[in-house]
């Protein structure tokens, strides 16, 4: 009996010592319903490389997902780790002291990121970290290559270039551009991922540094040349043209080009796998002039700071921080991760990384979320105007210039 004992005993304490020392389940939250199957590949690697934590990802609706979020973390019931948006968004919930503060102690490999990744990170109020970069998106153009090949179009260099080509497709029949409007959002991508070579980056430095606002004609000349290319290259009616049938529109090849983000190219690829995809930055009015893309940071990975499980948590992010998930993300995703050292196989990829090296911040979002009433909010509703010719570039820039002054102190002199 006693050597009986003796051998439990001996056999617990191998268990225990076999055992990990970090047992943990965590729950992980995002509002990319689409990329399940993929987030469920990158679980699958770190569980393999850490036994004993065990990740369960779960999705919620996308426009939706900033409510439930904040609601679930006030009342103790959120996830351990967590997609929180950039910017604005991720100020709504890091202020509210939901989330873990993030160092280079807890994530040495933070310490490689570019700072304006960093940044889309932070909360200005306190400048601390709170969440890891996970994704760049770009405001371009798309175009279908069969369809600029068969019609001998070349990339425009100018935006009289770009105006000639789209006459020429109109002409062979061809829709030049796909978009829609009738989703509100779209407004702002149309906005600017068509116009921002023509706003131009002396215009984005005076903005940014108090000298100017929305009224300067560098802004509303630009307005009035997007307008112009909307009313005689968009499909007819789009203005009631939503973006799922805008997306088709462009993916079953009816159309020659897509004003998007870069978010869109395994979303063409997906809907038409034979589709041959080309980008490039809207041009400016020259062909001296800097061809710039609309660049912004997709969110990041934050610790819930309240969590049962945060060392496991904090683990899970120095993974989702490395460049194994940074290269398995590019490449899976077909996205540009923001981790330092990733190479895009996909040359569509590594030509918008090329893109990005030109290029200001994706505006309203980047800036002018921060308060009430958002940048984006009034972008789109006045650009959905000015394609119904309700109003003017001119009245715009006088209403996003006046609704900012609201919060925005530059603009309250």
């Amino acid at each position: 009996m006693k050597s009986n004992m003796i051998r439990i005993g001996a056999a617990l304490a191998a268990m225990a010592v076999a055992a990990p020392a970090l047992a943990q389940d965590l729950t992980f939250w995002s509002w990319r319903q689409e990329d399940r199957a993929a987030y469920e590949q990158f679980i699958d690697t770190f569980e393999a490389a850490n036994p004993g934590i065990t990740v369960k990802f779960e999705t919620f609706e996308a426009a939706n997902y900033n409510t439930i979020l904040a609601t679930a973390l006030a009342g103790g019931t959120g996830p351990d780790v967590m997609m929180v948006r950039a910017y604005g968004g991720l100020e709504n919930v890091a202020t509210a002291g939901y989330l873990e503060e993030l160092t280079t102690d807890s994530v040495p490999a933070l310490a490689d990121f570019a700072a304006p990744a960093l940044d889309a990170e932070r909360v200005r109020a306190d400048g601390k970290l709170y969440a890891v970069p996970f994704a760049s998106q770009t405001q371009l153009v798309i175009y279908n290559k069969a369809i600029f090949d068969a019609n001998g179009i070349e990339e425009p260099q100018s935006w009289d270039d770009l105006v000639a080509l789209s006459q020429k497709l109109k002409d062979a029949g061809v829709i030049p551009f796909a978009n829609g409007t009738a989703t509100a959002w779209q407004n702002e991508t149309v906005t600017f991922g068509l116009g921002s070579s023509l706003m131009g980056k002396d215009f984005y430095d005076a903005l940014m540094a108090g000298e100017a606002d929305f009224t300067d004609e560098r802004f509303t000349s630009a307005l009035a040349e997007v307008n112009a290319v909307a009313q005689d290259y968009f499909p007819d009616g789009f203005i009631g043209l939503d973006y799922p049938s805008a997306q088709q529109l462009f993916a079953s090849g009816m159309a020659g080009m897509f004003i998007g983000g870069s978010y869109e190219l395994a979303t063409f690829k997906g809907l038409n796998p034979d589709i041959e995809l080309g980008v490039f930055a809207a041009p400016g009015k020259t062909a001296e002039d800097a061809k710039l893309v609309g660049l912004y940071f997709d969110g990041g990975y934050a610790a819930n700071a309240a969590g049962a499980n945060k060392e496991a948590s904090i683990k899970f992010l120095n993974y989702l921080a490395s460049q194994e998930f940074g290269q398995a993300f590019a490449d899976t995703l077909s996205n540009i991760s923001t981790i330092p050292g990733v190479t895009f196989d996909n040359p569509l990829l590594a030509e918008v990384n090329d893109l990005n090296k030109s290029s200001i911040p994706y505006l309203m979002l980047a800036h002018f979320r921060y308060g009430e009433p958002s940048g984006s909010v009034l972008i789109q509703g006045e650009m959905q105007k000015l394609f119904s010719g309700e109003t003017t570039p001119e009245a715009i820039g006088e209403a996003l210039t006046t609704g900012l002054a609201a919060w925005y102190e530059p603009f309250k002199n």
